[in-house]
């Protein structure tokens, strides 16, 4: 009978491969940010939330779909709401189906914000992850990632609206 128990520490390649992957996290949205800040005036967390309602059917979803993309709380989410309200880029209103639940929907000067934030955030997102990559490490760390992602729940987590077949690029644009 095997012992399924983990080690009491992590050791040799695993502490490396646990100490690269743990600095990448919190390396990687302390850039993100500082880029959006930056450019666009802008959280990474805030974007996010303006670029999933660019891509979902008429810019809008419900606070708690959105929570759940942003792997946030209604309170986290709420909050973020009230600042992009207050700029203009984002109102809510009730779900005319279902009046128990909140609506976020992306107004058109948020559409524009988005557009406007976009170009500076791809090129980031390639500087920093995409263009040290080989092609084949790049589906090599789409597929980690996805795993990883399995493992924490099972459920997915936002996906582009629609992936084509052999499509590789990371981020597009939404349409205006």
């Amino acid at each position: 009978m095997s012992d399924h128990r983990a080690p009491a520490a992590l050791t040799g390649e695993d502490l490396e491969t646990w100490s690269a992957l743990a600095t990448v996290l919190e390396w990687l949205p302390a850039a993100l940010d500082a880029q959006l800040q930056h450019d666009a005036s802008l959280a990474h967390f805030e974007y996010g939330v303006l670029y999933a309602l660019a891509g979902a059917p008429d810019r809008t979803l419900r606070m708690s779909v959105l929570a759940g993309y942003a792997n946030s709380s209604l309170s986290r989410l709420s909050r973020a709401a009230s600042r992009l309200e207050s700029r203009g880029w984002v109102r809510r209103t009730p779900d005319p189906t279902d009046g128990r639940y909140t609506l976020a929907v992306l107004t058109d000067l948020g559409l524009r914000k988005v557009d406007e934030a976009t170009p500076g955030h791809v090129r980031t997102v390639h500087r920093l992850v995409l263009d040290p990559l080989t092609h084949a490490q790049t589906k090599q760390l789409r597929e980690i990632s996805r795993r990883i992602q399995r493992a924490i729940r099972d459920e997915g987590g936002w996906q582009p609206p629609a992936i084509a077949p052999l499509a590789d690029e990371a981020l597009t644009p939404p349409a205006s």
